[in-house]
């Protein structure tokens, strides 16, 4: 008999292989992994963000999105442009090629899916998200005790 971690650990891994799935997808069709493709919707909806920014907002480390960035740089699909206020800072934009890949690549969750959820009640949706962000909180804090853990 299953026991409920057990059945947890079944579902986080259906969906993880749903999710590779479809970031499989996502490459094929567009060219794009999934982080990058996440990147380029971040960098669309926050102009003129710094890279750290734009980590923070897709769960990604600052030394990954920047490794991602460098890809897309050289695809010529975003670039990094120096505040004129604070030369200081830079910030990052979607190139022209940029926006018109992003307006071609599917979407970053399956049609399906959203679809589905689209239809849930609003509270139904509220619900799904609470749990997702508590099991990711439950995880993630394996993740952070452990680092505390390395620095002490």
């Amino acid at each position: 008999m299953e026991t409920v971690l057990d059945q947890m650990l079944i579902s986080v891994r259906r969906i993880m292989r749903a999710a590779d799935l479809h970031s499989n997808f996502i490459k094929r069709t567009s060219g794009l992994t999934s982080p990058q493709l996440l990147l380029l919707k971040a960098i669309k909806k926050s102009e003129n963000a710094s890279i750290g920014q734009l980590s923070e907002a897709i769960c990604l480390s600052q030394a990954t999105a920047t490794t991602i960035l460098d890809r897309l740089e050289r695809a010529g699909f975003a670039r990094r442009v120096r505040s004129e206020v604070d030369k200081r800072k830079v910030h990052v934009e979607l190139t022209e090629t940029g926006k018109a890949i992003l307006e071609d690549a599917p979407p970053p969750l399956q049609p399906q899916f959203i679809d589905q959820f689209s239809e849930l009640k609003e509270y139904d949706q509220t619900a799904l998200l609470s749990s997702l962000q508590r099991i990711a909180d439950l995880m993630d804090q394996e993740e952070s005790d452990s680092e505390a853990n390395k620095a002490a």
